[in-house]
């Protein structure tokens, strides 16, 4: 069937319509992706943080009780762990509620809180 109308089941088609949007909803977009990565960031060391206080709780002791170079590792350990708790999905939720909060639009005049 020459002439016929066939479909490209090749065809790929763009994930997402960026090049459909306007200049000032690419610059939105790209400020929200800042954003969700520094509520990521936020979260990372907040997390990072709270293993740095668990430890200090810890009394001192044991079969290695310290050896050179103890606390540069377990510091190094804190944060790579944190970090990847932090980027993998909504992390704790720390950085989700965050996002919301700061992504929030100012009510428009007129517009209250109450």
């Amino acid at each position: 069937m020459e002439g016929s109308n066939r479909i490209d089941v090749n065809a790929r088609l763009p994930l997402n319509n960026s090049n459909n949007l306007s200049p000032a909803d690419k610059q939105a977009e790209e400020k929200e992706k800042e954003l969700k990565k520094a509520c990521a960031n936020f979260e990372s060391v907040l997390v990072y943080y709270l293993f740095k206080s668990m430890r200090q709780t810890i009394p001192a002791g044991g079969l290695l009780d310290k050896f050179p170079g103890k606390d540069t590792y377990t510091m190094m350990m804190d944060q790579k762990v944190a970090e990847e708790m932090a980027h993998r999905g909504d992390g704790l939720g720390i950085q989700k509620m965050l996002f919301n909060q700061l992504n929030r639009k100012p009510p428009k005049k007129g517009e209250g809180e109450f």
